[in-house]
């Protein structure tokens, strides 16, 4: 198997910028991205991999191919690495870390880049390769989804990668993703069960109660008849 030189940390925090600032955007327009954008799901050479990790706990990984677990995703990223790195398709997918440059990673992992003196160059490449995939993954002329998604990417991730400092990343905002119908009848669903559930405990516990009640009513009656002279 050869060598992979791929930052699994970037990667990740480069699907997370995709994730958070561009894909609501998409699907709010129905618009589908092709295969041949870097940023298609299919070409993140990681992509199965993050796919495969189970969170159990706050405190417990599993590795959804061999189910061993883990105290922290780190290790279970470790464990991708040293047990199932043959499962990675190196032949189809590529870095998804070599484009964080366009899509401002460094921002999305917290990195302070005012602290840094800005390179022009650098700023440059970043801003042409941020271009390119405006153009591969909205082409202007597949219709108006894809013409307003190449207008909306440029603004949203292009525009800053200048020394400028006028324009900043991500200026078109943030939206939450939409939850499909299928999640939205399943949490209708769970809530009416619990709601049912603690109903009936609610009945079930006042009904015991009654009748612990109406028992020593009872017997406070039966001792009283007791105690009469006759």
């Amino acid at each position: 198997m050869p060598e992979v030189h791929c930052s699994r940390e970037r990667s990740k925090a480069a699907w997370k910028v995709i994730e958070e600032y561009l894909m609501p955007y998409v699907e709010k327009e129905r618009y589908q991205i092709p295969r041949t954008c870097r940023l298609h799901p299919d070409n993140d050479l990681y992509r199965d991999q993050e796919q495969h990790k189970i969170r159990i706990d706050i405190y417990e990984w599993q590795c959804g191919y061999c189910k061993k677990r883990f105290y922290e995703e780190k290790f279970l990223d470790k464990h991708f690495d040293n047990r199932h790195h043959n499962l990675l398709n190196v032949s189809h997918s590529r870095c998804l870390a070599d484009v964080c440059g366009a899509l401002h990673c460094d921002v999305a992992m917290g990195a302070a880049p005012h602290k840094t003196k800005c390179n022009p160059a650098a700023a440059a490449r970043n801003k042409h390769l941020c271009e390119g995939l405006a153009d591969s993954c909205f082409p202007v002329n597949q219709g108006p989804s894809a013409n307003r998604l190449h207008e909306f990417f440029l603004r949203q991730f292009c525009d800053a990668l200048t020394c400028t400092g006028r324009q900043k990343p991500f200026s078109q905002g943030r939206k939450k993703r939409r939850m499909s119908i299928s999640y939205i009848v399943i949490s209708v669903l769970t809530l009416m069960l619990l709601l049912l559930y603690y109903t009936y405990l609610y009945i079930y516990r006042s009904g015991i109660k009654r009748g612990t009640q109406d028992l020593k009513r009872v017997s406070l009656t039966q001792s009283g008849r007791k105690k009469k002279p006759s």
